[in-house]
């Protein structure tokens, strides 16, 4: 897949948190960071470095306390709430290290999710559902069965169709090996990378664990709320 233009463009973006008169706990600073389409990428740090409040910035689920936004080319602080919605239901995905599944629902109606929280999809809902869940490599027999049943591999697996199924330009996964073991964990990031190769998804990972550093395009390293050089 070869690397397009910028998708997320920060620009000296810091970010605090008043938590009471006395105290402003300050979990950003100084953040420029590009990330062009078709990249599959690593944010690594320890617990407490910033890294989830990067991601959820990068993600639209929050927003910086300065600084600017842009993602492909559209300045983020000055959407509206309606703008915003639109761009986390079609251009953005999530996949939880919890993955965040309905329990009482089965594989094919997790999927099925979030193109019924779209208000102009236009497309065939069992086509791109059928899509996702083979892209995500989960086995036909599986998608009707109750995720509650499911090996924590093929939950994973479940949490990354749901994630694409709308076929977002921007995939961020959080600690997506974080519950599993190595193996699985391995064809969990096997799962990433093909998307990214073969689809052509951004693909930003956000994690502590090292051994990640090898499976990804470029791995950006945060500390104590600052990208380190």
């Amino acid at each position: 897949m070869s690397i397009g233009d910028p998708i997320v463009k920060l620009s000296n973006v810091h970010k605090s948190f008043v938590l009471s008169k006395e105290v402003t706990a300050y979990v950003l600073h100084d953040i420029d960071l590009t990330i062009n389409e078709g990249e599959l990428v690593a944010i690594i740090g320890p617990s407490g470095s910033g890294k989830s409040t990067l991601m959820n910035i990068i993600g639209c689920l929050d927003t910086p306390t300065s600084g600017d936004y842009r993602f492909r080319g559209h300045m983020v602080g000055t959407m509206t709430d309606d703008e915003l919605a639109d761009l986390r239901s079609t251009d953005i995905s999530f996949v939880f290290q919890s993955f965040h599944l309905l329990q009482t629902k089965d594989v094919y109606d997790n999927v099925l999710l979030p193109l019924r929280y779209q208000r102009n999809f236009a497309g065939d809902m069992h086509e791109y559902v059928a899509d996702a869940l083979k892209k995500a490599d989960l086995e036909e027999k599986f998608w009707h069965s109750k995720t509650n049943v499911l090996s924590g591999g093929q939950r994973q697996r479940v949490a990354i169709a749901r994630a694409i199924v709308a076929r977002p330009k921007l995939l961020l996964a959080d600690e997506p090996t974080g519950n599993l073991d190595s193996k699985t964990g391995r064809n969990v990031l096997d799962a990433l990378r093909h998307l990214n190769k073969e689809q052509g998804t951004t693909v930003v990972i956000v994690t502590h664990d090292q051994s990640i550093t090898d499976k990804v395009d470029r791995v950006i390293t945060i500390s104590d709320g600052g990208i380190v050089k």
